[in-house]
């Protein structure tokens, strides 16, 4: 079963979890690279870039295990018995990959990694990784598609510095921090990304040994340890994929409560579906969005956190196809994030794009159709567009929702909307 199929169905209703973050849970498999013994991760989603961060691991030497429920188990061997290159067959599925770079660098001094693959989306460079590290006495070369970096410190350590990122790179920020949490000093990395999921790792890193704050901030300061230690840390919940849901009563009407929904990790999200007109309450049951009918029209630009994400754009794009007036949307980060606006007019939306823009005027319905995911957030993009769909929507490319989602039509069919595997 390799298609997605969605036909029209009742208003939603019930409750469900988004489950661990994906974009917290890839970096710390990679931070378990920097302390010897058995970490254990709870809250793990069981998602397909889970797996291919594991293969990764193992490459490099390490033991994984999945154990029943959401637990993972990573056991990290001694310095001597790490194997520092990662292999391209793995890390051109998975762009997050490259994390692994600064923590091998920083446990092993020396690290090979292929150049990094994942979603198409535009260009994402990595030279705000290379820079930073240099600047923490790294150098590198580029051979035959792989990066090689070795620590150049006569103790074979990187060594800590005043880091100043152009942009404030998620990932970029994320390397930088591990590889700084054992290296000789404190390091400054101002400009970094302030995503809660920096923040989950800097509380991992923190509990293994090393001393972060500012975690949250722009202005992160690293004392390095000498040693880490295996540690046991639960994932905080995906706020993507809870925006996923919360945007589906928009699509398809009724309620969708996310119990583990964290509204401080999507502040600029809910306004937005505020302004959309629809309800957003968070109790103790968790947090609730529901539709009383149309959803209006709105302006979205993506900006670093805590602006809009532009892993939230697919959705909100989507909605505003069957939204009542013309809304605008402006995509700051990623040139690319666009090519799935062509499978939206494949089923009727009004989309006109021109460069970092979308206009878009909503319709009542959209029209099912077959459908391609090109990525993982418009593939479930494309998923919800089928809940405003008359007749059968069959979305193909699966391969890159189960990257990010965990069940994604069991989740949806649990809240009533007809969707199946074919």
């Amino acid at each position: 079963m390799d298609r997605i199929v969605v036909n029209p169905g009742p208003p939603l209703s019930g409750t469900i979890a988004a489950g661990g973050a994906k974009n917290s849970v890839l970096k710390l498999m990679a931070a378990c690279l920097l302390a010897e013994g058995e970490h254990t991760l709870d809250n793990v989603p069981n998602i397909s870039d889970v797996d291919t961060m594991a293969d990764v691991l193992r490459a490099l030497g390490c033991e994984v295990v999945r154990q029943p429920g959401s637990r993972l188990v990573v056991a990290v061997p001694s310095t001597d018995e790490i194997i520092p290159e990662a292999p391209y067959e793995l890390v051109e599925k998975m762009r997050a990959s490259i994390v692994v770079l600064g923590p091998l660098l920083a446990r092993c001094g020396r690290a090979k990694v292929s150049m990094p693959g994942g979603d198409d989306f535009g260009s994402r460079p990595i030279d705000i990784h290379l820079s930073g590290l240099e600047r923490m006495g790294a150098s590198f070369g580029t051979h035959h598609g792989y990066v090689e970096g070795e620590a150049t410190d006569a103790t074979g350590r990187l060594v800590g510095a005043h880091l100043v990122l152009e942009y404030p790179s998620h990932t970029a920020t994320d390397n930088l921090l591990m590889a700084a949490a054992l290296a000789k000093g404190t390091t400054v990395i101002e400009n970094a990304a302030r995503e809660p999921e920096v923040a989950d790792l800097a509380a991992m890193l923190t509990t293994m040994g090393a001393h972060v704050t500012g975690a949250g901030t722009s202005r992160l300061v690293v004392e390095g340890a000498e040693r880490l230690d295996a540690v046991t840390h639960r994932v905080i919940p995906d706020r993507v994929v809870a925006a996923t849901y919360a945007l589906a009563p928009a699509l398809a009407g009724g309620s969708v409560t996310i119990a583990d929904g964290r509204p401080e990790h999507m502040e600029m999200l809910l306004s937005k579906l505020r302004d959309m007109g629809l309800s957003v309450t968070f109790d103790a049951g968790g947090l609730t969005v529901a539709s009383s009918g149309r959803s209006l029209g709105v302006d979205v630009a993506t900006l670093p956190y805590p602006g809009v994400a532009t892993d939230y754009k697919p959705f909100l794009l989507t909605a505003l196809t069957v939204a009542d007036g013309v809304s605008i949307v402006s995509e700051n980060l990623f040139e690319g994030r666009f090519r799935y606006v062509d499978e939206l007019r494949r089923m009727g939306a009004d989309v006109r794009t021109e460069g970092h823009h979308a206009v878009v005027r909503g319709i009542d319905r959209l029209s099912g159709a077959q459908v391609k995911a090109p990525d993982i957030r418009a593939g479930a993009a494309l998923v919800l567009a089928g809940l405003a769909a008359d007749g059968e929507t069959v979305v193909s490319g699966v391969e890159h929702i189960e990257r990010g989602y965990d069940d994604l039509v069991g989740t949806l069919s649990s809240l009533g909307a007809e969707v199946s595997w074919r």
